[in-house]
This record gives structure tokens, C-alpha cells and sequence, in this order.
């Protein structure tokens, strides 16, 4: 139905920088939030940053200044512009967006991406 794709990971030095991207197709009238989480090992999946459909962006304390969330609103992709990485930064990194299927189903359904491997590591 609604399928989230995200490319861009990989191995990087400290100090170094990657772009995520994240791609929704399918059946979607509209995407309302979108947004970038982690998950380390042995740890909860927890949010990275968050961009509503107008472009507003909130960012979890951790990546401010480092992290910068966009969307492109007519690809239905979000990016995440990842700078100054950190081995603390090293996990698998998922995309979530809120998706309205249809023009007269109010409801929001969440989908996620499969996600895409993060390491930072010299």
C-alpha cells in the first residue's frame, strides 16, 4: 500500500557527514509529519527529528546544531542532513511519516522504512 524507502547510510569517520533520504510511494493522498528515529543496540528506538508538512522541524537534543531535517513535499521524500557525527551516533535509522490515504478518510496511518545502518568508527 504505502511503502517508506531510505538510502544514504554507511560507514563514516568521526567528524565526518552523511544525507539520509527517505522516499514514500504508493497509494497517499497526503503526508502529514514526517520524521528520522534510531535505534542502538541494546537500546529503545528513540526520535532524531521531526518536520510537519509545512516545514516546520523540531530535533532531539542530541543532534541539535549537528542534524537538519527537510522535505521535498512533491518527491515525498525527507532528507536528514547528518554533520559532525559521533561513534555515539551509530545505529540503524529509521524514516516514519503519518499518511492520509484518501481525501475522505480523516484518519492518519504511520508507516516506517525498513531502515538504513548508520556507523560512525575510524
Amino acid at each position: 500500500q504505502v511503502q517508506l524507502v531510505e538510502s544514504g547510510g554507511g560507514l563514516v569517520q568521526p567528524g565526518g557527514s552523511l544525507r539520509l533520504s527517505c522516499v514514500a510511494s504508493g497509494s497517499i493522498f497526503s503526508i502529514n509529519a514526517m520524521g528520522w528515529y534510531r535505534q542502538a543496540p541494546g537500546k529503545q528506538r528513540e526520535l532524531v527529528a521531526v518536520i510537519s508538512s509545512g516545514g516546520s522541524a523540531n530535533y532531539a537534543d542530541f543532534v541539535k546544531g549537528r542534524f537538519t531535517i527537510s522535505r521535498d513535499n512533491a518527491k515525498n521524500t525527507v532528507y536528514l542532513q547528518m554533520n559532525s557525527l559521533k561513534p555515539e551516533d551509530t545505529a540503524v535509522y529509521y524514516c516514519n511519516a503519518g499518511v492520509q490515504l484518501k481525501w475522505f478518510d480523516v484518519h492518519e496511518y504511520d508507516y516506517w522504512g525498513q531502515g538504513t545502518q548508520v556507523t560512525v568508527s575510524s
